[in-house]
């Protein structure tokens, strides 16, 4: 079952009609690209600084709209929504990993993962909560800030809060680009473990072709475009 759908995604910026000499040049930052995610892949989107990744992922996660083209989440086009709808609806369907794992200083690990739940006016559910702090090895944890955890610990919360709503995917942007290689490999498998036991579906954007390697399909982007699509190990 398809999950995510971009169809003739473009992302310029630059006046396209400006003239003269000043024109400045027209940046084609993603250009005509298709792609599908099937419910339950871990999907690696590979590329350089530049190569429009990161633009690709904010895209597929409504946080900017698109100059051309459509994206489908769970069946629904994002960008038909308006500001106020598309904002509850990334919310509630759609997870985000960062690099800079922004979680909230004052509050708990506990505090920390439920949040974006709770902000919806729901209740966590508490055995999937438990069942996700204890798979990503934080019982011990759930009391401390994240100024007391290590990097990676710290990356485990933000996973374990993505997690918690249940969102039709998630999205991960460079999730080890702060830890060392060592760490980047153990959130790697955590990530993993995820996806495999919660049948979550995860796009990674990173430019680490080693990390990459740990996800069922790799899709290399250069210069706005989808150059390459490795299919799904077996």
């Amino acid at each position: 079952m398809e999950i995510l759908k971009t169809e003739g995604l473009k992302k310029y910026y630059g006046n396209m009609n400006q003239k003269g000499p000043e024109k400045a040049p027209l940046v084609k930052a993603l250009d005509g690209v298709d792609l599908s995610v099937e419910n339950g892949e871990f999907v690696a989107v590979v590329g350089t600084s530049g190569s429009g990744k990161s633009t690709l992922l904010h895209m597929m996660g409504g946080l900017d709209r698109p100059t051309e083209g459509r994206v489908e989440v769970a069946g629904k086009d994002i960008f038909s929504l308006m500001d106020d709808e598309l904002t509850i609806f990334r919310r509630r369907k759609i997870g985000f990993i960062f690099q800079s794992y922004n979680l909230v200083p004052v509050l708990n690990v506990y505090e920390n993962i439920a949040l974006p739940v709770e902000l919806d006016g729901q209740r966590p559910d508490g055995e999937y909560m438990d069942r996700i702090i204890k798979t990503l090895g934080l019982e011990e944890k759930i009391h401390n800030l994240p100024n007391q955890l290590s990097g990676g610990q710290q990356q485990r919360v933000a996973i374990a809060r993505a997690l918690l709503s249940k969102p039709a995917i998630i999205l991960a942007d460079e999730p080890t680009g702060n830890l060392d290689s060592k760490t980047s490999q153990d959130v790697m498998g955590f990530l993993k473990v995820t996806s495999d036991k919660f049948r979550q579906t995860i796009v990674m954007i990173t430019h680490n072709e080693e990390i990459a390697q740990m996800a069922d399909r790799i899709v290399r982007i250069e210069d706005g475009k989808l150059v390459a699509n490795k299919e799904r190990r077996q």
